[in-house]
């Protein structure tokens, strides 16, 4: 189906919801520090922020006497007033404000945009006063009170560069969740304190399964050997997979001439992403942020005839990007990281037909791994910043049209979001909701790109023996194995599927006695490709429990005098911590049906 025109109108209410408290944050802000200076504060997936530059520091102490003037403001119904301003006479209303960052913010937008004039919208009290005002683009409430006092709570505190700038003014940003009622806000806040209590951070220390060493660097994350086979396991899937659906793959370097990326656009839209140039051999050399500029010159090596098409590069390639220090974290926000890359050359007419493959492929890795609520956001360029994107006006609507078209065939529900676009092209996203209700941006599915082909001068020979540019889709279903890896180790709280799961069984044998048997059946499973500990009787029973399921390993195999006398094996299911005695061929058969058909939950322990 087409677009969802109810959840379009809550999102938008919602993000006007959002928007208007974050102006309701400024204006809190400035009543009790009446010097502080105000900068940016946009709407967030679970509330809104606002970025300031105090006189003197604040700290969380701080936070019920800003909340109680907030619900103040939101009590004397305070309504908005769209004001359009020429820029001059913006910049000089801020000026004369000292609200520096305005003028700033003022004199981009001028030179980005193209625009003579800016719009303001001033808060007015009951009387009729003018009691806040702001630099913005709209979508707010129509009163103040539409927003509920008890279903927002102000956060955290952090620091933030201007503009994302190290070398800029530090701010101070304010972090507020913000949902239409107060029962959504529990559900939320316990959502986040439930979640708190599985960080990958914790549990990927606790489970030895990703190493972050600051001799190494900040946001260069090293799996260790168990977390390496989590990626093993879901690289040999999804590369099964592609080879089934047509994909080949390639192999390229981590770095390149600079040249390759000024060709590709990259060095003029992506700069503050890329890492300072490397100098070798009188020319400089850029640290691959993308691999896509390397699949065009893999393609651009051989002929290609309309017969030959579509080419299918997959690639599962390191980039790095300059992420600032204070951003990156764990595997969720890091510099170095591996793509499920894949670049897609094809005639217009398989266009349709490639996003349709790309989709179901996308769904089918998703909801193997237990991820059924998600949302698709087709994002678009938007016209008012042409001087952001590359490619004619012309290319972008088919583009963007091509890919609505495929979203209505499978009858799919999607949202638009304008300005969500790359630099070259549109693309679909795949936002997913974990266990906990948050959203994930994790799958590009996929990128339309006709610019790249252009600036690569790529063709194929059509049926007529011409010369023809071929269209180029990028998409990735992980976006990265470190974040992809991070978000599931949350997610399934670090009980893994069998089948993904770094360790799978652990065998205790009671005594010495039991060992025997034990070693046998753990020859035997190794046999089969299970990946099996033997945790032998030097401990008590309590105790290795105990460590298996702190361990996370999904069947615990308990072999005592009964077992080994009547050929069966007691078994623990460490997430349903349910005990069942099998018979050691059936336990076998099972386990291995279980892997091979990629199960999200074991079979053997599942009820009494």
């Amino acid at each position: 189906m087409a677009k969802n025109s109810s959840s379009d109108a809550q999102a938008d209410a919602l993000h006007k919801l959002r928007h208007s408290l974050a102006h309701v944050l400024a204006q809190a802000a400035l009543k009790l520090w009446p010097g502080t200076k105000i900068t940016i504060g946009p709407p967030i997936d679970y509330g809104c922020y606002y970025d300031f530059l105090f006189e003197s520091p604040i700290s969380e102490d701080d936070f019920p006497a800003l909340e109680k003037e907030m619900k103040k403001i939101i009590h004397q119904a305070q309504t908005f007033r769209r004001d359009e301003l020429s820029a001059s006479n913006a910049k000089k209303f801020w000026k004369d404000r000292q609200q520096p960052f305005k003028v700033e913010l003022i004199e981009d937008i001028v030179k980005n945009e193209r625009v003579k004039t800016v719009t303001q919208y001033a808060n007015i009290g009951p009387t009729g006063e003018e009691t806040f005002v702001d630099l913005c683009r709209g979508g707010h409430v129509e009163n103040l009170k539409e927003i509920p006092v008890d279903a927002f709570k102000i956060m955290s505190v952090a620091g933030a560069y201007w503009r994302g700038d190290e070398k800029r003014e530090q701010l101070t940003r304010i972090y507020v969740a913000a949902f239409p009622t107060k029962v959504e806000l529990e559900q939320y806040l316990k959502n986040r304190e439930e979640a708190a209590k599985y960080d990958h951070r914790v549990l990927g220390r606790e489970m030895h399964l990703f190493v972050l060493s600051e001799i190494v660097g900040p946001g260069l994350p090293m799996l260790a050997p168990r977390g390496a086979i989590i990626r093993q396991e879901l690289e040999n899937w999804i590369r099964e997979e592609l080879k089934r659906r047509g994909y080949s793959f390639a192999y390229t370097p981590n770095i390149g001439r600079a040249d390759l990326y000024k060709k590709s656009g990259h060095l003029d839209f992506f700069r503050e992403n890329i890492f300072p140039l490397l100098e070798a051999d009188d020319s400089q050399y850029v640290l691959k942020p993308m691999n896509c500029p390397h699949h065009m010159e893999v393609y651009k090596s051989e002929p290609h005839s309309y017969r030959d098409l579509p080419v299918r590069i997959a690639e599962f390639g390191t980039v790095y990007r300059y992420e600032k220090s204070g951003q990156v974290g764990g595997l969720t926000r890091v510099r170095g990281f591996t793509q499920d890359d894949a670049h897609i050359l094809m005639r217009p007419d398989q266009m349709q037909q490639e996003i349709e493959g790309i989709l179901d492929l996308s769904f089918h890795i998703y909801r193997t791994l237990g991820f059924n609520d998600f949302t698709l956001r087709l994002s678009l360029h938007d016209p008012a910043k042409r001087k952001q994107y590359v490619g004619s006006e012309e290319n972008w609507r088919m583009a963007e049209e091509t890919l609505r078209k495929a979203l209505g065939a499978m009858k799919l529900s999607y949202v638009e979001g304008v300005g969500e676009a790359a630099f070259y092209g549109p693309k679909i996203d795949l936002i997913v909701r974990d266990a906990f209700s948050r959203e994930w941006q994790l799958g590009t599915i996929p990128q339309v790109d006709y610019n790249m082909p252009a600036r690569f001068h790529l063709h194929y020979i059509d049926e007529h023996g011409e010369k023809k540019q071929p269209i180029m889709m990028h998409r990735a279903i992980f976006g990265s194995f470190e974040r992809f890896i991070g978000v599931l180790i949350e997610h399934c709280k670090g009980l893994f599927p069998l089948w993904l799961a770094p360790v799978q069984i652990a065998i205790l044998p009671v005594a010495d006695v039991h060992e025997h048997a034990a070693h046998d059946l753990e020859a035997r499973l190794k046999k089969e490709g299970i990946r099996v500990v033997f945790l032998d009787h030097a401990e008590s029973l309590g105790k290795r429990i105990r460590e298996g399921e702190q361990q996370r390993i999904p069947y615990l195999i308990v072999l005592g005098d009964r077992e080994v006398r009547e050929r069966t094996v007691t078994v623990r299911n460490v997430k349903t911590k349910k005990q069942v005695v099998v018979p050691v061929e059936e336990f076998v058969s099972t386990i291995m049906r279980d892997i091979r058909e990629r199960k999200l939950e074991a079979s053997i322990g599942i009820s009494t």
